[in-house]
């Protein structure tokens, strides 16, 4: 594979797990604890899907292959977060005692690593196959916009 081909699967593939994981994560309350449920999941998944649909004019096919690419984001979020109610209170502890949990803090970074190198060969040949999957034009439209996009934090 080229360099440049394998680059941009590696940055097409961080953006989207940035973006999925920013937009479902970033769009719920701050005053609601624990991860979002399941409901506001799902609703969330089907606005992206809508809108890149559109976006991207899909075909019935591309669709499909978006709709799988969301569901392999989704369950490595899912297995990312964990069995927890409330993720943030795990880091919470590490911080509790008068003394930093480095043992626990470690542990938690193992875990979530592991989650993340199992998980991402899926979420790469799903990303794969609906880029593939995407005309020259609707690829070009993919690519223009990641290049407007100009940081982590800033919009359009």
């Amino acid at each position: 594979m080229k360099p440049w081909i394998k680059r941009s699967v590696i940055a097409l593939t961080g953006i989207t797990i940035a973006v999925g994981g920013l937009t479902a994560c970033g769009t719920r309350g701050h005053h609601e604890p624990g991860p979002m449920s399941a409901e506001r999941m799902t609703e969330m998944r089907g606005k992206v899907i809508d809108r890149v649909t559109k976006k991207l004019d899909l075909t019935a096919e591309q669709q499909q292959k978006l709709g799988v690419l969301a569901d392999k984001l989704q369950a490595q979020r899912t297995a990312f977060i964990g069995q927890t109610p409330d993720p943030h209170a795990e880091v919470r502890q590490l911080v509790a005692g008068d003394k930093f949990d480095r043992a626990r803090a470690l542990s938690l970074l193992d875990e979530k690593t592991r989650v993340v190198q199992v998980s991402s060969p899926e979420v790469i040949n799903a990303l794969a196959d609906f880029y593939d999957s995407l005309n020259p034009t609707q690829q070009a439209e993919v690519r223009e916009m990641m290049n407007k996009r100009k940081g982590w934090g800033r919009r359009g």
